[in-house]
Protein backbone atom coordinates (compact mmCIF):
# COMPACT_ATOMS: atom_id res chain seq x y z
CA UNK A 1 0.00 0.00 0.00
CA UNK A 2 1.38 3.50 -0.66
CA UNK A 3 2.53 5.38 2.31
CA UNK A 4 0.40 7.99 0.97
CA UNK A 5 -2.70 6.43 2.64
CA UNK A 6 -1.51 6.24 5.57
CA UNK A 7 -1.50 9.92 5.69
CA UNK A 8 -4.48 12.51 6.77
CA UNK A 9 -5.46 14.70 3.86
CA UNK A 10 -6.13 18.07 4.18
CA UNK A 11 -7.29 20.90 1.69
CA UNK A 12 -5.53 23.99 3.28
CA UNK A 13 -2.86 24.24 5.56
CA UNK A 14 -2.33 27.82 7.60
CA UNK A 15 0.99 28.90 8.42
CA UNK A 16 0.39 32.55 9.81
CA UNK A 17 2.38 33.85 13.26
CA UNK A 18 -0.61 35.58 13.96
CA UNK A 19 -2.60 32.10 16.16
CA UNK A 20 -5.96 33.99 16.46
CA UNK A 21 -5.80 34.83 13.03
CA UNK A 22 -4.40 31.16 11.51
CA UNK A 23 -6.92 29.51 13.93
CA UNK A 24 -10.03 31.44 13.09
CA UNK A 25 -9.18 31.42 9.48
CA UNK A 26 -8.74 27.48 9.70
CA UNK A 27 -12.11 27.25 11.54
CA UNK A 28 -14.11 29.09 9.12
CA UNK A 29 -13.01 27.00 6.26
CA UNK A 30 -13.84 24.25 8.41
CA UNK A 31 -17.23 25.11 8.65
CA UNK A 32 -17.81 24.86 5.06
CA UNK A 33 -15.97 22.03 4.25
CA UNK A 34 -13.00 22.72 3.22
CA UNK A 35 -10.60 20.72 5.53
CA UNK A 36 -7.82 22.69 6.56
CA UNK A 37 -5.23 22.70 9.67
CA UNK A 38 -3.04 25.58 11.07
CA UNK A 39 0.79 25.90 12.12
CA UNK A 40 2.40 29.20 13.45
CA UNK A 41 6.07 28.57 12.27
CA UNK A 42 8.53 27.20 10.02
CA UNK A 43 9.53 24.34 11.36
CA UNK A 44 6.32 23.13 12.30
CA UNK A 45 5.25 23.57 8.82
CA UNK A 46 7.70 21.39 7.47
CA UNK A 47 7.04 18.82 9.97
CA UNK A 48 3.32 19.33 9.45
CA UNK A 49 3.94 18.81 5.30
CA UNK A 50 6.38 15.54 6.03
CA UNK A 51 3.03 13.89 7.38
CA UNK A 52 -0.39 14.63 6.17
CA UNK A 53 -1.06 15.61 2.58
CA UNK A 54 -1.80 19.23 1.96
CA UNK A 55 -3.59 20.58 -1.40
CA UNK A 56 -3.22 24.49 -1.23
CA UNK A 57 -0.92 26.46 1.44
CA UNK A 58 -2.16 29.88 2.64
CA UNK A 59 1.33 31.31 4.02
CA UNK A 60 2.16 34.16 5.67
CA UNK A 61 5.85 36.40 5.29
CA UNK A 62 6.43 36.86 8.56
CA UNK A 63 7.62 33.50 10.72
CA UNK A 64 9.98 34.87 13.26
CA UNK A 65 13.74 33.32 13.06
CA UNK A 66 12.55 32.20 9.05
CA UNK A 67 10.09 33.97 6.77
CA UNK A 68 7.69 33.07 4.53
CA UNK A 69 9.81 33.82 1.62
CA UNK A 70 12.33 30.98 3.43
CA UNK A 71 9.54 28.26 3.49
CA UNK A 72 8.38 28.76 0.30
CA UNK A 73 11.98 28.12 -1.77
CA UNK A 74 12.08 24.80 0.78
CA UNK A 75 8.30 23.43 -0.31
CA UNK A 76 8.92 24.08 -3.91
CA UNK A 77 11.81 21.76 -3.69
CA UNK A 78 9.65 19.19 -3.05
CA UNK A 79 6.12 19.79 -3.38
CA UNK A 80 3.90 21.31 -6.43
CA UNK A 81 0.33 22.82 -4.37
CA UNK A 82 -0.69 25.81 -4.75
CA UNK A 83 0.79 28.69 -2.53
CA UNK A 84 -0.99 31.63 -1.65
CA UNK A 85 0.55 34.60 0.24
CA UNK A 86 -0.93 36.33 3.09
CA UNK A 87 0.56 39.36 4.09
CA UNK A 88 0.00 42.83 5.62
CA UNK A 89 2.80 43.72 4.07
CA UNK A 90 2.20 45.58 0.72
CA UNK A 91 5.22 46.77 -0.95
CA UNK A 92 5.60 45.84 -5.02
CA UNK A 93 9.27 44.44 -3.96
CA UNK A 94 7.17 41.57 -1.42
CA UNK A 95 4.97 40.89 -4.08
CA UNK A 96 7.02 40.36 -6.66
CA UNK A 97 9.54 38.59 -4.27
CA UNK A 98 6.66 36.25 -3.82
CA UNK A 99 5.38 35.39 -7.41
CA UNK A 100 8.88 34.85 -8.33
CA UNK A 101 10.12 31.94 -5.54
CA UNK A 102 7.08 29.75 -6.77
CA UNK A 103 3.70 31.92 -5.11
CA UNK A 104 0.64 31.09 -7.19
CA UNK A 105 -0.73 34.81 -5.64
CA UNK A 106 -0.71 37.08 -3.03
CA UNK A 107 -3.85 38.74 -0.30
CA UNK A 108 -2.78 41.33 1.09
CA UNK A 109 -4.33 41.35 5.09
CA UNK A 110 -6.76 42.25 6.42
CA UNK A 111 -9.04 39.97 4.15
CA UNK A 112 -12.56 39.11 4.49
CA UNK A 113 -12.81 35.23 5.21
CA UNK A 114 -15.67 34.53 2.68
CA UNK A 115 -13.45 36.49 -0.36
CA UNK A 116 -10.32 34.11 0.73
CA UNK A 117 -12.47 31.33 1.33
CA UNK A 118 -14.21 31.77 -2.66
CA UNK A 119 -10.65 32.57 -4.07
CA UNK A 120 -9.39 28.86 -2.42
CA UNK A 121 -12.31 27.20 -3.88
CA UNK A 122 -11.44 28.07 -7.18
CA UNK A 123 -8.01 27.97 -6.86
CA UNK A 124 -8.48 24.06 -5.80
CA UNK A 125 -11.08 23.04 -8.30
CA UNK A 126 -8.96 24.51 -11.03
CA UNK A 127 -5.69 22.51 -9.86
CA UNK A 128 -8.17 19.11 -9.25
CA UNK A 129 -9.31 19.43 -12.88
CA UNK A 130 -6.16 20.38 -14.57
CA UNK A 131 -4.33 17.16 -12.47
CA UNK A 132 -7.43 15.19 -14.12
CA UNK A 133 -6.84 16.55 -17.63
CA UNK A 134 -3.36 15.28 -16.98
CA UNK A 135 -4.35 12.21 -15.64
CA UNK A 136 -6.00 11.52 -18.45
CA UNK A 137 -4.36 12.36 -21.16
CA UNK A 138 -1.44 10.27 -19.82
CA UNK A 139 -3.79 7.41 -19.77
CA UNK A 140 -5.03 8.18 -23.18
CA UNK A 141 -1.60 8.11 -24.66
CA UNK A 142 -0.66 4.82 -22.71
CA UNK A 143 -3.94 3.43 -24.06
CA UNK A 144 -3.43 4.37 -27.95
CA UNK A 145 0.52 3.44 -27.87
CA UNK A 146 0.41 0.21 -29.16
CA UNK A 147 -1.85 1.62 -32.18
CA UNK A 148 -0.83 5.44 -32.95
CA UNK A 149 2.54 4.50 -33.31
CA UNK A 150 4.73 7.68 -34.75
CA UNK A 151 1.47 9.11 -36.09
CA UNK A 152 -0.24 9.27 -32.83
CA UNK A 153 3.46 10.70 -31.01
CA UNK A 154 3.73 13.40 -33.89
CA UNK A 155 0.06 14.75 -33.12
CA UNK A 156 1.01 15.70 -29.23
CA UNK A 157 4.36 17.73 -30.28
CA UNK A 158 3.65 21.21 -31.10
CA UNK A 159 7.31 22.70 -32.56
CA UNK A 160 6.76 26.37 -30.86
CA UNK A 161 10.88 26.93 -32.76
CA UNK A 162 13.02 24.92 -34.27
CA UNK A 163 13.38 23.40 -31.24
CA UNK A 164 11.25 24.03 -28.49
CA UNK A 165 8.37 21.62 -28.78
CA UNK A 166 5.63 21.14 -26.63
CA UNK A 167 4.37 18.16 -25.51
CA UNK A 168 1.01 18.22 -24.99
CA UNK A 169 0.61 14.48 -23.78
CA UNK A 170 2.97 15.30 -21.16
CA UNK A 171 1.89 19.38 -20.48
CA UNK A 172 5.44 19.52 -20.82
CA UNK A 173 8.30 21.72 -23.13
CA UNK A 174 11.30 20.10 -24.69
CA UNK A 175 13.79 21.60 -25.99
CA UNK A 176 16.45 18.92 -28.33
CA UNK A 177 16.46 16.17 -25.75
CA UNK A 178 15.54 18.03 -22.56
CA UNK A 179 12.70 18.34 -21.11
CA UNK A 180 11.34 21.47 -18.93
CA UNK A 181 8.65 21.51 -16.40
CA UNK A 182 5.37 23.83 -16.74
CA UNK A 183 3.61 24.58 -13.85
CA UNK A 184 -0.78 23.87 -14.60
CA UNK A 185 -1.25 27.14 -15.27
CA UNK A 186 1.59 27.93 -17.82
CA UNK A 187 0.98 24.54 -19.52
CA UNK A 188 -2.74 26.02 -20.03
CA UNK A 189 -2.02 29.71 -20.47
CA UNK A 190 0.91 28.22 -23.17
CA UNK A 191 -1.32 26.55 -24.84
CA UNK A 192 -4.64 28.89 -24.60
CA UNK A 193 -2.21 31.12 -26.99
CA UNK A 194 -0.84 28.59 -29.31
CA UNK A 195 -4.71 28.17 -30.04
CA UNK A 196 -5.35 31.49 -31.16
CA UNK A 197 -1.83 32.29 -31.95
CA UNK A 198 -2.16 35.00 -34.70
CA UNK A 199 -4.37 37.21 -32.92
CA UNK A 200 -4.37 39.71 -29.78
CA UNK A 201 -5.43 37.83 -26.83
CA UNK A 202 -6.76 40.22 -24.14
CA UNK A 203 -5.88 40.52 -20.48
CA UNK A 204 -9.43 39.86 -19.99
CA UNK A 205 -9.92 37.33 -21.91
CA UNK A 206 -7.05 35.36 -20.37
CA UNK A 207 -8.68 36.07 -17.07
CA UNK A 208 -12.22 35.14 -17.70
CA UNK A 209 -10.67 31.52 -20.26
CA UNK A 210 -7.67 30.37 -18.41
CA UNK A 211 -8.02 31.29 -14.78
CA UNK A 212 -11.36 31.07 -15.12
CA UNK A 213 -11.04 33.32 -11.72
CA UNK A 214 -12.65 36.38 -11.18
CA UNK A 215 -10.01 37.30 -8.20
CA UNK A 216 -6.66 36.76 -10.19
CA UNK A 217 -5.27 40.00 -10.77
CA UNK A 218 -2.98 41.33 -14.06
CA UNK A 219 -0.16 41.05 -11.91
CA UNK A 220 -0.22 37.23 -11.22
CA UNK A 221 -0.52 36.82 -15.42
CA UNK A 222 2.02 39.29 -16.23
CA UNK A 223 4.57 36.69 -13.93
CA UNK A 224 3.27 33.91 -15.76
CA UNK A 225 3.64 35.39 -19.21
CA UNK A 226 7.50 36.29 -17.85
CA UNK A 227 8.36 32.63 -16.71
CA UNK A 228 7.20 31.12 -20.01
CA UNK A 229 9.18 33.98 -21.59
CA UNK A 230 12.19 32.39 -19.67
CA UNK A 231 11.43 28.71 -20.46
CA UNK A 232 10.70 29.55 -24.42
CA UNK A 233 12.48 33.07 -25.58
CA UNK A 234 16.33 33.03 -26.66
CA UNK A 235 15.77 36.42 -25.06
CA UNK A 236 13.25 37.02 -22.79
CA UNK A 237 13.26 40.59 -22.70
CA UNK A 238 13.44 40.55 -26.20
CA UNK A 239 10.06 38.09 -26.97
CA UNK A 240 9.91 36.62 -30.33
CA UNK A 241 7.23 34.57 -29.85
CA UNK A 242 5.01 35.91 -26.69
CA UNK A 243 4.69 39.58 -27.42
CA UNK A 244 3.22 42.55 -25.52
CA UNK A 245 0.57 44.37 -26.91
CA UNK A 246 0.55 46.95 -24.43
CA UNK A 247 -2.61 48.22 -22.14
CA UNK A 248 -4.03 45.19 -24.47
CA UNK A 249 -2.77 41.89 -23.98
CA UNK A 250 -0.69 39.26 -25.99
CA UNK A 251 -0.40 37.52 -28.93
CA UNK A 252 1.81 34.36 -29.52
CA UNK A 253 3.34 34.90 -33.18
CA UNK A 254 4.21 31.98 -35.37
CA UNK A 255 7.92 32.19 -36.17
CA UNK A 256 8.23 28.87 -38.26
Amino acid sequence: MDEGSFMEQYKVLIVDDDEVIAQSTAEYFNMFEVKSAYVTGYDEAVSFLEKNLVSLLLLDINLGEHSGFDLCRKIREEYDMPILFISARSSDDDVLIALNIGGDDYIKKPYTLSILLAKVKAILERYEKAKEALLKAEAAQGGNADHEGQKGANETQIALTETIILDTAKHKLRNGSEEIGLKAMEYKLLKYLYDHAGRVVSKDELLRDVWDDEFIGEGTLAVHIRHLREKIEDDPKMPRLIKTIWGVGYILERII
